[in-house]
C-alpha cells in the first residue's frame, strides 16, 4: 500500500507540536513552582540576593551573535513616578529591622520596610545584617552603599543610622510581616500597633515565593516599592569592583565566543536536599543536576568551548559530568582574584559569596537557573530591567534540534514578573 507523503508530513508536524507543547508545560511548571519557605526570623539561614540596578547610561551591553547566543532585548525604562516628597514634620515614630537570611532576601526586606515606613510616616533606622549563626552580625555598610541608599530615599522616608538614645531605652513592639504585605495588611495589623507604641521592630517572613505582578491599588506605595526594590540597594564599591573583575575574567576566558559566557545557579548543597532529589508533582521539577544541565545545554546548541560560571563556591565531584561536556566550567574559587579569596570565601562570608553570584548571574549573556527559587526570581527581575532577557529554564529535551528560544523563562515570555510593573 502506497504511503501518502502528505500524511507523513502531517504526522511529523503533529509529533513536533506535541514535543514543543511538552517543553512549554515543563518550563511553565518550573517557573511557577510554589516553594514553601521556612518562616524567617532574625536568625534564619535562608538567602536572598541584592538587586542592584545599575545606571546603564553609556554602558550598553553588546549584542550577541546568532545561534545559542541570541540577541538580548532592549533595556527597559522606569515607568513609575517618584513618590511625592513628604512634608518635613516631626517623626511619628521609629521602625527597626535586621537583614537576615543572606543577600538573596535583603532586597525584599528592604522593600517591605520602606513601604511600611512610608505608609506610617515613620522614621526608618538603618538595619544591621544578621548571619545564620547566633551572634554573627555586620553593619549595613559592610555590604551595601549606605550613602546611596539614604540619598535614594531622600524625601520618600526619613532614615537615621541609629535609634535616638531616648528611644533606645525602650523595647520595640515586634511585628511579623509577610513578604510583599498588602496595604490592607499594614492598615489592619501594623498601623494599630504603631499608633500605640510608635516604636516597631519588623520581622519579615516568606511563606512562599511570589514574584508575580499583582494588581496596582495604591500608586504612591507601588512607586515606593519599585524605587526601594530596583533603585536603592547597591553593593559597596569595593565589593562591586571584585564582582566586576570576575565578570571581566570570564569574558577574557571566552575569547572564542566573543567574550560571551553563561551563568548557572547550581549549588551542590541545595541539590543534595531531599526536596530537590524528588519531583514535587508528576511532570514538575524544582531543580536539575549537573549532568542534566550539561545535556540540556548541549542539546540546545551550546558547543564544548562555552564558558560556564557556577554559583557553587568550591568544586565538587558531582559537578564532573558537566565539566566533561563543557571543560570551561568554573566556580568562584577558580576565578576570584587570588588576593580576595581570604576575605570573600570564608564560612562566615556567605553574604559576600551570594552577592558575587547575584552580580555575575545578572551580567552574564545567558542565565540558567538549575534551581527554582528566590535567587532565580530576583536575578530574572534585574535582567528584565536591564534588557538581558536570555533566561533559559532547563527541561528534558526530546531531540537535539531544540532551540534556546523554546526555553525562555515564562517570566519573560508572559511578562508576569513584578519587574514589568516597574519597567516598561
Amino acid at each position: 500500500m502506497a504511503v501518502d507523503p502528505r500524511q507523513v508530513l502531517a504526522a511529523f508536524l503533529t509529533l513536533s507540536m506535541f514535543a514543543m507543547l511538552g517543553n512549554m508545560i515543563k518550563k511553565d511548571h518550573f517557573d511557577n513552582v510554589e516553594v514553601s519557605l521556612p518562616m524567617l526570623s532574625s536568625q534564619s539561614d535562608s538567602k536572598f540576593s541584592v538587586m542592584r540596578v545599575e545606571d546603564l547610561e553609556g554602558r550598553k551591553h553588546s549584542k550577541v551573535k546568532e545561534g545559542p547566543w541570541s540577541e538580548n532585548g532592549q533595556e527597559l525604562k522606569t515607568c513609575w513616578n517618584r513618590p511625592a516628597k513628604m512634608e518635613a514634620e516631626q517623626t511619628k515614630g521609629f521602625i527597626t529591622f535586621s537583614l537576615t537570611g543572606g543577600p538573596e532576601y535583603h532586597v525584599s526586606q528592604i522593600t517591605d520596610a520602606v513601604v511600611i515606613a512610608r505608609y506610617l510616616g515613620a522614621t526608618l533606622v538603618l538595619p544591621d545584617i544578621r548571619g545564620s549563626e547566633l551572634g554573627q552580625k555586620k553593619n549595613f555598610e559592610d555590604l551595601y552603599d549606605s550613602d546611596k541608599f539614604m540619598r535614594s530615599m531622600d524625601g520618600v522616608i526619613k532614615i537615621v543610622k541609629e535609634v535616638p538614645a531616648e528611644v533606645a531605652t525602650e523595647k520595640p513592639a515586634v511585628v511579623r510581616v509577610p513578604n510583599r504585605a498588602s496595604e490592607d495588611f499594614i492598615a489592619a495589623n501594623i498601623e494599630p500597633v504603631f499608633r500605640t507604641k510608635n516604636y516597631l521592630r519588623l520581622a519579615t517572613f516568606f511563606p512562599s515565593i511570589n514574584m508575580k505582578v499583582r494588581e496596582k491599588r495604591n500608586g504612591d506605595l507601588d512607586s515606593t516599592a519599585c524605587l526601594a526594590m530596583f533603585g536603592s540597594l547597591e553593593l559597596k564599591p569595593e565589593i562591586y569592583e571584585v564582582a566586576e573583575r570576575m565578570v571581566e575574567r570570564l569574558r577574557t576566558i571566552s575569547r572564542k565566543s566573543d567574550g560571551h559566557f553563561l551563568a548557572v545557579d547550581l549549588r551542590v548543597d541545595i541539590l543534595e536536599k531531599k526536596s530537590c532529589k524528588e519531583s514535587r508533582d508528576t511532570g514538575r521539577k524544582s531543580c536539575y543536576s549537573a549532568q542534566e544541565i550539561g545535556d540540556f545545554l548541549r542539546k540546545i546548541g551550546f558547543d564544548g568551548d562555552t564558558t560556564i560560571y557556577l554559583t557553587q563556591t568550591w568544586w565538587h565531584e558531582s559537578l564532573n559530568p558537566l565539566k566533561e561536556i563543557f571543560p570551561k566550567t568554573y566556580t568562584k574559587d577558580d576565578i576570584i582574584p587570588v588576593d580576595k579569596k581570604g576575605e570573600f570565601l570564608r564560612s562566615e562570608s556567605s553574604e559576600l559569596e551570594r552577592a558575587l553570584d547575584f552580580h555575575i548571574c545578572s551580567r552574564s549573556d545567558v542565565f540558567v537557573p538549575a534551581i527554582s527559587g528566590l535567587f532565580y526570581g530576583n536575578v530574572a527581575g534585574k535582567r528584565i530591567a536591564s534588557g538581558r532577557t536570555q533566561i533559559l529554564v532547563p527541561s528534558q529535551v526530546p531531540a537535539s534540534s531544540a532551540r534556546p528560544p523554546d526555553f525562555i523563562s515564562g517570566y519573560v515570555t508572559k511578562k508576569n514578573h513584578l519587574a514589568y510593573s516597574c519597567y516598561c
